[in-house]
């Protein structure tokens, strides 16, 4: 396990209108989604979070994805892209209008990506 110290930044509940889904209508009509992305860095290094954001907004406004965790691994990329820095980035995607027949807040997909993988 790395005991190393590090530091975190996150932007949570960044919200988005996104073509995203594999159903006729969700190929037209954007739905609403949230976006949690937290990336680790070294102590001593600076992440500008407007790049993060910046970053994820493109992914967004790239046009529609078939599913969340495509869009979650398009984020972490970007992220991890964006800045030497980045080591680590967790990105959570949420969908809260899902077609389910029972109550649901949210269905969500969580990946973690590496800088060296």
């Amino acid at each position: 396990m790395d005991t190393r110290p590090r530091n975190e930044v996150s932007l949570r509940g960044m919200r988005f209108h996104s073509l995203v889904g594999i159903l006729p209508h969700e190929r037209t009509i954007p739905q609403p989604i949230e976006i949690d992305l937290t990336v680790i860095v070294m102590p001593d290094d600076v992440v500008d979070y407007r790049t993060l954001y910046d970053a994820t907004a493109d992914v967004i406004a790239s046009g529609h994805i078939d599913y969340l965790e495509e869009i979650a691994e398009r984020v972490a990329h970007a992220a991890l892209a964006s800045s030497q820095c980045v080591r680590i980035a967790r990105v959570a995607v949420r969908k809260p209008h899902v077609p389910l027949p029972g109550p649901l807040a949210h269905a969500e997909v969580v990946v973690v990506r590496t800088a060296d993988a």
